[in-house]
């Protein structure tokens, strides 16, 4: 074995020292191998994005956006079909069967409504379980008027983390505009970052928090490890721009959000959306995006 001739080499070294400092090895010298490279972080798209599209052919449209080279979608309450929550389990079964033959996954689901109570919870986490997802994201708050209501929509996302810790999934929070402002001196992604445990993840929208002016890079700083997901929707000022840009063509700071949230805030994906298309031309839009990603993320 190698070792005996390097003990001979080092006699005043004990077998078990040179051994342990063999094993170390090969960690520190990757370690700092120079411009070794990062994790690849997997880009995916919201399927809200193309929405009629879904609406009109789930299987057909799930199968164009992997031939885009999106390699994960999330799907999302909608109407018909496109909404998961409506499906059966045999349909759910069906969902995966076709994710598998495509090789994409679907890591998380975007629930408002019945999804989204105790009362409908359980069917959220079949229906996730059997399509391969881990987090349920809750898309919105039920009316909220002051601080203590969005404490209490902290509150229940804590029990749903309690629920779903020991299946080894997790619960989120998408974030909206109305988040961003100040109510009784707070703000409500503030107080609901606070009301609940680490393992609530903080779904980031960064298009509806560069429209209110925060700051999405004080943001991540603020909340490391919480920031598994991010929506790359973006935003422009300007008249006719707004949510119509596509991603990569708006104010989004994106290098800096990137950086961040691979440094800090313990992203595990990306998901593209895009709010606005031209009539008939989601997919085209989705293209488009995916096109912009490839320039940003060479």
């Amino acid at each position: 074995m190698v070792w005996f001739g390097a003990m001979k080499a080092f006699p005043s070294i004990s077998r078990r020292t040179f051994l342990a400092l063999s094993a170390a090895l090969p960690l520190s010298s990757a370690a700092t191998i120079p411009g070794q490279a990062k994790k690849r972080i997997p880009v995916g798209i919201e399927l809200y994005s193309v929405r009629t599209e879904l609406q009109n052919d789930l299987s057909g449209t799930v199968t164009k956006i992997a031939k885009m080279g999106y390699e994960i979608v999330e799907f999302y309450m909608g109407q018909g079909d496109a909404a998961y929550y409506n499906w059966t389990p045999e349909k759910a079964k069906e969902v995966r069967r076709l994710l598998d033959d495509l090789g994409i996954k679907c890591n998380s689901t975007h629930n408002s409504g019945t999804a989204v109570t105790p009362e409908g919870f359980s069917k959220a986490i079949e229906l996730n379980q059997i399509i391969g997802s881990k987090y349920i994201i809750q898309a919105s708050a039920p009316p909220a008027r002051t601080i203590d209501d969005w404490k209490a929509l902290g509150d229940k996302l804590t029990s749903f983390a309690e629920k779903l810790r020991p299946l080894g999934m997790a619960t989120g929070y998408h974030n909206h505009q109305v988040e961003w402002n100040l109510l009784d001196g707070k703000r409500p992604m503030d107080v609901i970052a606070a009301s609940t445990p680490k393992d609530v993840v903080l779904q980031f929208d960064v298009g509806t928090c560069v429209e209110v002016g925060a700051d999405p890079i004080a943001w991540i700083a603020a909340n490391p490890g919480r920031i598994k997901s991010v929506h790359c929707k973006d935003w422009g000022a300007g008249q006719g721009r707004g949510y119509s840009v596509a991603f990569g063509e708006g104010d989004a700071p994106w290098l800096k959000i990137f950086e961040a949230v691979e440094k800090s805030g313990g992203i595990e994906y990306y998901l593209i959306e895009q709010e606005v298309s031209p009539p008939g031309g989601q997919f085209a839009m989705a293209e488009k995006c995916m096109a912009n990603w490839k320039k940003l993320r060479p």
